[in-house]
């Protein structure tokens, strides 16, 4: 029988990387996103919005049927949002919140229940080390990234015992699309791409792609 793993935000980055390597080791490997082409280049594709609780529940009820219950569950996708504090506005607070939290939150909440009936297998939730190093200019990103830390740190204690861990990891500078994909907010258009490019040249100097 095949060993199933899920990774949302599979499309690109750490994601699609993860999903290779789990791939390689010959598990079927379930690539959720919202760009299902470049997710069918390395799994099994999957469209779906992590912010989105409907939509998840039907996901892994999906993934449940089509594939069993996964052994293996990676909750990456996310987004990047920076700037000043008082540049942020509540609806970019709410998108990231709802991605970068909520969809861990929807990851586990649904993905979870089908781990513990299989009584082993493990979630690695992707946090940040932003989630511990405070900035200024990422005040909704590290915010976020601290909220997955915590809730991994919970899950983790109470899933003690039944064969299902929990793992947060927390990246530092790694060389992806994140940093070009990322708002940078109070600023117009050009501004936003230039410090987009910066901090991809800084990333890419200071880690590997």
């Amino acid at each position: 029988m095949a060993v199933v793993a899920v990774v949302t935000g599979a499309a690109s980055g750490i994601g699609r990387a993860t999903a290779r390597a789990l791939g390689a080791r010959g598990l079927t490997v379930i690539c959720a996103d919202v760009d299902e082409e470049r997710a069918a280049e390395v799994g099994v594709p999957y469209r779906v919005d992590v912010s989105d609780a409907a939509a998840m529940e039907r996901f892994a009820a999906w993934v449940r049927k089509e594939h069993g219950a996964p052994a293996v569950l990676v909750n990456n996708a996310g987004i990047g949002i920076g700037g000043s504090f008082f540049d942020h506005t509540v609806a970019d607070w709410r998108r990231i919140v709802d991605v970068n939290l909520m969809g861990v939150v929807h990851g586990c909440l649904f993905f979870g229940p089908q781990l513990l009936e299989r009584g082993r297998g493990h979630i690695v939730n992707v946090a940040s080390a932003a989630a511990y190093t405070p900035t200024r200019t990422l005040p909704a990103y590290g915010a976020t990234k601290a909220g997955v830390l915590m809730l991994s740190e919970s899950l983790r204690a109470e899933l003690a015992g039944t064969g299902v861990g929990v793992s947060a990891v927390c990246p530092g500078f790694i060389a992806t699309g994140i940093y070009r994909a990322a708002r940078y907010a109070g600023v117009d258009p050009a501004e936003g791409t230039r410090r987009a490019e910066l901090a991809e040249r800084l990333a890419g100097r200071w880690a590997p792609g």
